[in-house]
């Protein structure tokens, strides 16, 4: 069983989803990957958080946008471990990146911030206290991979490995494929994560989230029947695995992985 409870520094740890309709998002999630929802109060005007679940362990969370966000499109955000977020926020100008939320207290669930890295790809850093983020993960309905998208690979991927001790390593793959230059996130020799450039134009840099599901295919046709709408086709990475790419009916934009028929 694919569960969680704890994370090195610099491994994805959690994912979230910030949108301006979170009633909508949770019809639209719920139903494509039969995720258990609950509000939760925040703050102190009625706000509320929506926390997910399968089989009672912490998946993901939605959140409503800010008012500074209105207009915006909803999008996915990725949380990186991190042992001290304070100390490591310190080092993110000298690094080379840019502090977008200085670090602040999440009730007794931990400690984040939020930033860039050189390129302008978006990330949060999670020091956990009593909740770690993501318990459950790898199987239909959780998430199984995220990915950074940067038209300079070399200077964001230099960026994480000063900040956070990490390694990057270079993917086996063909020259002439679509991944070439992928490079994979090493945390205690284990690939936890991958870096990418964009696979089309007009996407900024930022942070992939992919969910997996038994079939692509099918949940792809559910998605569409949901409101959402399909960006990529899907497609096959030899040994990998099964993959599209989708956006929410409000323009969240995430991958699904599967296995691949071969491999299925």
């Amino acid at each position: 069983m694919p569960t969680f409870d704890s994370y090195a520094q610099g491994t994805p740890c959690y994912v979230e989803l910030t949108t301006p309709d979170t009633s909508a998002a949770k019809a639209f999630y719920g139903e494509l990957f039969g995720w258990s929802l609950a509000d939760r109060p925040v703050g102190e005007n009625g706000e509320t958080y929506v926390t997910v679940a399968v089989e009672g362990d912490a998946v993901a969370g939605i959140s409503s946008q800010m008012p500074e966000l209105a207009g915006h499109p909803a999008f996915w955000g990725v949380f990186l471990a991190v042992d001290d977020v304070d100390a490591t926020v310190a080092a993110v100008p000298t690094a080379g990146g840019k502090v977008d939320a200085e670090p602040f207290d999440v009730r007794d669930l931990g400690r984040m911030a939020a930033i860039q890295d050189p390129t302008g790809a978006r990330v949060n850093l999670w020091e956990a206290r009593s909740a770690i983020g993501t318990e459950r993960a790898n199987e239909p309905g959780t998430p199984i991979w995220n990915e950074l998208v940067s038209p300079d690979i070399e200077t964001a991927t230099g960026f994480y490995a000063e900040l956070l001790g990490v390694t990057w390593e270079d993917a086996p793959v063909a020259e002439d494929s679509v991944l070439a230059s992928y490079k994979m996130l090493q945390v205690d020799g284990r690939a936890v994560a991958g870096a990418v450039r964009p696979p089309m134009e007009g996407l900024p840099p930022h942070w992939n989230v992919y969910f997996n599901v038994a079939d692509v295919e099918e949940s792809v046709a559910k998605a569409e029947s949901l409101g959402g709408r399909t960006m990529v086709p899907t497609f096959d990475v030899p040994d990998v695995g099964r993959m599209a790419m989708l956006a929410d009916p409000q323009g969240g934009s995430f991958w699904l992985m599967g296995a691949s028929p071969e491999a299925a």
